[in-house]
């Protein structure tokens, strides 16, 4: 379509359409490209704005600055727009010339357009034109649908691409140098590519894919719904993925089409190995591959015998990377030489230090910013080590404060009853905490069994103190007057730790500054124990039990958290060896015989006797016996 000169209005009329409430014109504005135009009023003369949503990619396909004027028009109107159907929306469609089975058309009004407009920062010619309309109480609002968008998606292919893996696969890793402008931020969501995600086919993808991983019930899907967090982390390796395409193999629109070449994944492998990352996490990047896999096999057009194969190939690539990249071994001196490691001991002395210090502080200066964030800081130290076995720091992150009464703050709870991960006060006189913690790690395994734990007398009075004057000085500090921040612990910002980054880069630098070392929080369970299991372990709890606080089992710690398991046995092993060889010396108390060989001068055979002066027997020359004991 060809551009039509503006206007002083800024708009060229091109058709009218009219049906029992409202009236609709067709016009064309001079924008960066040939646009559509749908200018729209009703019979009361009532100027309104119309949100065409063909499909949810021409949706997402606008301009950058037409995607974030549909979010603040929805954000606006909090999602209470109105809806055309009938006749009205028949004629709309046909008179922009889209596809009889667009979704819905929504109305918002004139004052909500403009607004957006100008948040938005949309074409000059539109906002001359909606400037023009405003002065004009009988003209009517327009609102521009680019016209490549619209052809593009005006019949949608059911099975838009080719459903085949590129064939032949690989038979060998590529040699993979790091290139000279390599970044580690180099994934879609980093700065210089973060437009790249919001492209139409790429956010329709995404979409699918997250519906089809998330959804509770998807019977042609492998395996369980993916938790929250489970995909948050395949979000992150696919973003990844793409954009290494898109940096290094030159794809100027990735999308998960990307996952159909073979070739390019194992040149992503390759980069990992050069880049010198784990095997664990190129075995995670394999397994969101899998899923993006299974996800392309249940589209129309899937059943093609590639995929087959290539699910194959990458589960025969991810126990090869785990063969040939073996996870480092670790044990605490080797941390300890690098700054990574302190013995529990150590650990404890400081936690406790910081502990006397700040009531100390608190006492003598009163409540003030700097004391209450001191107390904050010691009370989320000695909940993370020392009073309690080390609970999981996506538990401590989540935990709510008593004064908290809304639902529960967990992304994938569906229990209308369920409160949370929760710090409750049972009672002032005496003072009796609790903490509850229905979602953890292996909270599905154990069939929704509940962690739960009277806190300690020292760390109740602790954390009581702190939820007083001290935390809400800190909301007051930040600006969330009252209980706006419902954990129990924030950050510098008076938000919650929601990201696991955040904790442990603020835990590292508390560390450091009470003369620690920069260790990780999560290092704090190896550190235990490695304490628990030692042969010079004190008395304390048993080991069933605090595997249960840390929500595992006893078996974990042999696997996963005692880094000394292995040379330990093997040392108690030798050593046990030579008390054993000692013991089978001492318990050998008979005698061995006194063995005497003669010959017999009858016969030339060799008798034997228990003694010099027992004489010899006859024998019988025919015997095939040479020698016979007496």
């Amino acid at each position: 379509m060809q551009a039509l000169p503006l206007t002083q209005s800024g708009i060229q009329q091109r058709g009218l359409m009219s049906s029992s409430e409202y009236t609709f014109k067709l016009v064309q504005v001079c924008l960066p490209e040939p646009s559509k135009l749908v200018v729209m009023c009703d019979k009361r003369k009532r100027q309104c704005v119309c949100l065409c949503q063909v499909y949810k990619s021409c949706l997402d396909g606008l301009l950058p600055n037409y995607q974030a004027f549909y979010r603040v028009c929805s954000r606006l109107t909090k999602h209470q727009s109105t809806l055309l159907s009938g006749q009205d929306k028949q004629l709309l469609v046909a008179l922009a010339g889209m596809d009889v089975s667009v979704p819905h058309v929504a109305v918002v009004s004139l004052a909500v357009c403009c607004r957006a407009l100008k948040l938005c920062k949309v074409p000059a010619a539109v906002l001359h034109a909606f400037d023009d309309i405003r002065l004009k109480p009988a003209s009517q609002v327009v609102l521009g649908l680019p016209e490549h968008i619209l052809a593009a998606h005006a019949q949608p292919s059911p099975n838009p691409v080719q459903l085949q893996m590129t064939t032949p696969f690989p038979v060998t890793l590529p040699e993979c140098a790091l290139p000279a402008d390599f970044k580690k931020q180099h994934g879609l969501l980093a700065k210089p590519h973060k437009h790249l995600v919001h492209r139409a086919v790429l956010a329709q993808h995404m979409g699918e894919f997250k519906s089809f991983s998330t959804s509770p019930f998807q019977l042609n899907r492998k395996g369980i719904a993916h938790s929250s967090r489970t995909w948050q982390n395949s979000e992150k390796h696919v973003y990844l993925f793409l954009g290494y395409c898109h940096h290094y193999q030159q794809v100027s629109q990735p999308t998960l089409q990307l996952f159909l070449s073979s070739p390019l994944i194992a040149q992503f492998v390759s980069f990992h190995i050069a880049a010198g990352h784990s095997q664990l996490y190129i075995r995670n990047f394999l397994s969101c591959a899998k899923c993006v896999l299974r996800w392309w096999q249940s589209k129309p057009g899937g059943n093609h015998p590639s995929f087959v194969e290539g699910l194959e190939w990458l589960q025969t690539l991810g126990l090869q990377v785990a063969d040939q990249l073996p996870r480092p071994s670790k044990d605490p001196k080797g941390l300890a030489d690098i700054g990574k490691w302190m013995c529990a001991a150590d650990l404890v002395h400081t936690i406790h230090g910081a502990e006397q210090q700040s009531q100390a502080q608190m006492q003598q200066q009163g409540v003030t910013v700097e004391t209450s964030r001191d107390m904050h800081d010691a009370a989320l130290a000695a909940m993370i080590f020392s009073h309690l076995p080390p609970v999981r720091l996506s538990c401590i992150r989540s935990l709510v404060g008593p004064a908290y009464l809304g639902p529960c703050l967990h992304p994938d709870c569906k229990e209308p009853s369920c409160e949370g991960n929760r710090l409750s006060i049972m009672s002032e006189s005496p003072l009796l905490m609790r903490i509850s913690l229905p979602h953890h790690k292996n909270a599905r395994k154990w069939g929704k069994a509940v962690i739960e734990f009277d806190v300690p007398s020292d760390l109740a009075q602790l954390l009581h103190t702190y939820l007083g004057a001290p935390r809400k000085a800190l909301l007051e500090h930040h600006l969330l007057i009252g209980d706006a921040c419902p954990y129990v612990f924030m950050d510098m910002h008076g938000r919650g730790f929601v990201a696991a980054a955040v904790l442990t880069l603020y835990w590292q630098k508390w560390l450091v500054s009470r003369g620690g070392v920069p260790m990780n929080p999560s290092m704090c369970r190896q550190v235990f124990v490695d304490e628990r299991q030692s042969d010079s372990a004190t008395a304390g709890p048993s080991n069933q039990g605090a595997a249960m606080v840390m929500g595992h089992s006893v078996k974990q710690w042999d696997k996963w958290y005692d880094m000394q398991y292995h040379p330990r046995l093997a040392q108690n092993a030798v050593d046990g060896m030579q008390s054993w060889r000692a013991a089978m010396l001492q318990s050998h108390t008979l005698a061995a015989p006194d063995l005497t060989l003669s010959t017999a001068l009858h016969c030339g055979h060799v008798l034997v006797s228990d003694s010099e002066e027992s004489r010899y027997q006859s024998c019988c020359c025919d015997s095939d016996i040479d020698i016979e004991l007496d």
